[in-house]
C-alpha cells in the first residue's frame, strides 16, 4: 500500500498526528475554539511544533481552556504561570490569555456562543480552498483581516490577521489541506 500523501508541513510524529486528526476539521465547541485561539497566539514567533509539545501543559495551566475559569485568573496566578516551564513564559502572552478569556465571555453573552460569532466570518460554512502546494497558502485573507479587526476592537490581544488565519485553518473555518492530501476531501466534512 503506498504511503499517504499529506500536507508538506506535517513531517514529525507530533505534527502528523495533529494534521491527520485535527487540523482543518470544523470546530463548534467553545472550549476548543478558546484553546486554539490561545495556542495560535502563543505560537507567534515560535514553531507550531513547540506549541504542540507544550499543549498538555497549556491545558493544565489554563484550566482545560475553560474561558470562564481563565477569566477569573488573578495577578498572583499569572505570576505562578510565568514560572511554569511547560508553557511559553512570555508575560504579554500569558496576560493576554486572561484578557482574551474575558473578551471571549462577552462574545458568548452577546452571541450565545463564541462558535456562533466566529463562524459568521465565513458565512457559517467552511471555505474549501484548492491549494496545490504549501507555497500557495496565503498568510492571511480578507476574512482573517476582518476577524482580526473585530477581535482587536473587542479587546483581544495576539489576534493579528496572520494569527487569525492560522486559527481559521486549525479549526476548519478554511480547508487549506493541499488537494493531493488524503485529508483534503474529508477534513471539512468530519464535524460540519
Amino acid at each position: 500500500m503506498p504511503p499517504l500523501i499529506r500536507c508538506a508541513w506535517a513531517r514529525t510524529p507530533l505534527s502528523i498526528a495533529y494534521h491527520d486528526a485535527e487540523w482543518g476539521v470544523p470546530v463548534h465547541d467553545d472550549t476548543i475554539l478558546f484553546e486554539f485561539l490561545t495556542l495560535e497566539g502563543a505560537q507567534a514567533g515560535l514553531s507550531w511544533e513547540t506549541i504542540l509539545k507544550k499543549r498538555e501543559s497549556y491545558r493544565d495551566a489554563f484550566a482545560g481552556f475553560d474561558p470562564a475559569r481563565v477569566a477569573r485568573f488573578t495577578p498572583a496566578r499569572v505570576e505562578r504561570l510565568l514560572q511554569n516551564p511547560g508553557i511559553v513564559r512570555n508575560r504579554l502572552k500569558v496576560v493576554s490569555t486572561v484578557k482574551n478569556a474575558k473578551a471571549f465571555r462577552l462574545i458568548q453573552r452577546e452571541f450565545g456562543s463564541f462558535d456562533s460569532y466566529i463562524w459568521t466570518f465565513v458565512g457559517g460554512e467552511p471555505r474549501v480552498n484548492r491549494r496545490r502546494t504549501l507555497s500557495e497558502v496565503p498568510p492571511r485573507s480578507p476574512e482573517s483581516d476582518a476577524m482580526s479587526r473585530d477581535l482587536l476592537r473587542r479587546g483581544f490581544k495576539f489576534v493579528g490577521s496572520t494569527i487569525c488565519y492560522a486559527f481559521m485553518q486549525a479549526v476548519g473555518l478554511v480547508n487549506d489541506h493541499t488537494v493531493d492530501c488524503f485529508r483534503y476531501p474529508a477534513a471539512w466534512k468530519d464535524l460540519a
